[in-house]
């Protein structure tokens, strides 16, 4: 069935913590949209064993930033809270968010978008399907806002590690709870908080727990000089170099060399690489719970190879490798993230589709909710005329300066295809708010 219907409405895709942002945002401002979220509740990615089977939220999972600064600024999180929360407490934060600004009602659950096509005029073909009834219907917008999230659909190593494994070989987006690993022998590839936090668990129930990486990382506890460790070091007005050497000092000084707990030392300076978040790791490989291996070189069975020439017996192999960023929606030849990458401009608008906004498309130094509340808000601003944006070229040349910045500050990576810093990121996007304001200014005065 197909909706033909000439429309100046908005479809937002997903109601995750980004897509509820704009939701909130456009219901301020009396934007007309559709929300579709393929799940039955919102909250996406923190909702356990969510109805759509997307979530990689496993039982144990709390937030590795404060509650202060994942908040929106709006609603901040309950007194009651500690400062990180787990999973449980931040989908019920969610549910509380839209209720609390009316957005429920505008969001259309449990439904799936399977296509969006443009039109020659254009303006988009949505089509979406309700599951519950596998009822398919296409619906005419005048832009899309994409906030599908990106940590939904599992990334192995590529190419795979030759040999073949005998045992259970799983990606962390399937781990649930630390009973399977129950006196098993697990291997656990990856340096991220994924890796960290199952290897952590494991390390309670297993036989035994050795951690494997490529390389080496900044481990960072939630806490430093009584302080979470997000309040510290954030601001964007005192110059980054500044800022990284003051961080490296206190880790040195508190963590110290990390070799003594048998990791490698990282090949980066801090704040090259999103850091991994943990206050227990340390701990565990202190106390020889779970021992650290380079990476791996080959499959053997029932064991393991690492590049170093040593073996290990594996009965539980898992892959904490992230995430392949996708929108399965859009036709390839439309719009792709090729090796997790997609140019955009202020990692919102698309530089060659004007109606075509993202939202929560990046990865912060810092929790992605209160970016995606200050991208929508942007956006907002822009479908109602409060905002103009620069010409092509201006476009095109700032999203060629925000790569080069990246690409010499971060390690090589299809993990820092999108990273921001959470501060800095703030900042230049109001900046940029306020520059759009005087040029939407001067062609109403032009006009």
């Amino acid at each position: 069935m197909i909706n033909a219907e000439t429309s100046s409405r908005t479809c937002i895709i997903g109601a995750g913590s980004s897509g509820i942002a704009a939701a909130k945002t456009f219901t301020e401002r009396g934007i007309p949209f559709d929300c579709f979220e393929f799940s039955d509740r919102v909250g996406g990615n923190w909702v356990y064993q969510n109805k759509n089977g997307m979530s990689a939220c496993y039982r144990g999972l709390s937030i590795n930033t404060s509650k202060v600064r994942m908040a929106y600024s709006d609603f901040p999180m309950p007194d009651s809270y500690p400062d990180f929360p787990n999973h449980r407490q931040i989908a019920a934060y969610f549910d509380a968010y839209i209720d609390h600004f009316g957005v429920r009602k505008n969001i259309t659950f449990e439904t799936s978008v399977k296509r969006v096509e443009r039109r020659p005029d254009g303006s988009f073909d949505v089509t979406v399907k309700h599951v519950p009834t596998g009822r398919e219907e296409t619906k005419h917008y005048a832009r899309v806002v994409v906030a599908n999230g990106h940590h939904w659909k599992p990334r192995l190593p590529d190419p795979a590690f030759p040999g073949h494994f005998d045992g259970l070989a799983m990606h962390a987006h399937a781990y649930d709870e630390p009973s399977i690993f129950e006196g098993k022998n697990v291997v656990v590839l990856g340096m991220g908080n994924s890796a960290m936090d199952i290897a952590v668990e494991a390390s309670y129930t297993a036989k035994s727990v050795t951690l494997c990486s490529r390389r080496g990382a900044w481990i960072v506890p939630k806490y430093l000089l009584g302080r979470p460790l997000d309040t510290l070091f954030t601001s964007p007005r005192v110059p980054f170099r500044i800022r990284r050497k003051v961080a490296e000092t206190i880790l040195e000084q508190t963590i110290g060399d990390l070799r003594k707990y048998g990791l490698p030392e990282p090949d980066h300076r801090f704040g090259s690489a999103h850091p991994t978040i943990s206050s227990r790791i340390l701990d565990r490989f202190s106390h020889g719970a779970i021992t650290y291996k380079p990476n791996i070189e080959s499959l053997k069975g029932d064991r393991i190879r690492f590049v170093d020439g040593s073996e290990q017996e594996a009965d539980v192999l898992v892959y904490c490798t992230g995430y392949h960023v996708t929108f399965p929606f859009f036709d390839t030849s439309f719009v792709t993230a090729e090796n997790n990458d997609l140019p955009l401009f202020r990692r919102v608008v698309h530089p060659e589709i004007a109606n075509l906004f993202f939202i929560g498309l990046l990865q912060p130094l810092g929790a992605v909710m209160p970016l995606a509340e200050a991208q929508s808000k942007w956006v907002a601003d822009l479908l109602e005329g409060r905002y103009a944006l620069p010409d092509s070229s201006a476009i095109q040349a700032d999203i060629a300066q925000e790569r080069s910045e990246m690409f010499e500050r971060y390690v090589p990576s299809a993990r820092h295809t999108m990273q921001v810093d959470f501060d800095e990121y703030l900042m230049a996007l109001e900046q940029e708010r306020k520059r759009g304001e005087k040029r939407a200014k001067a062609t109403r005065r032009s006009a």
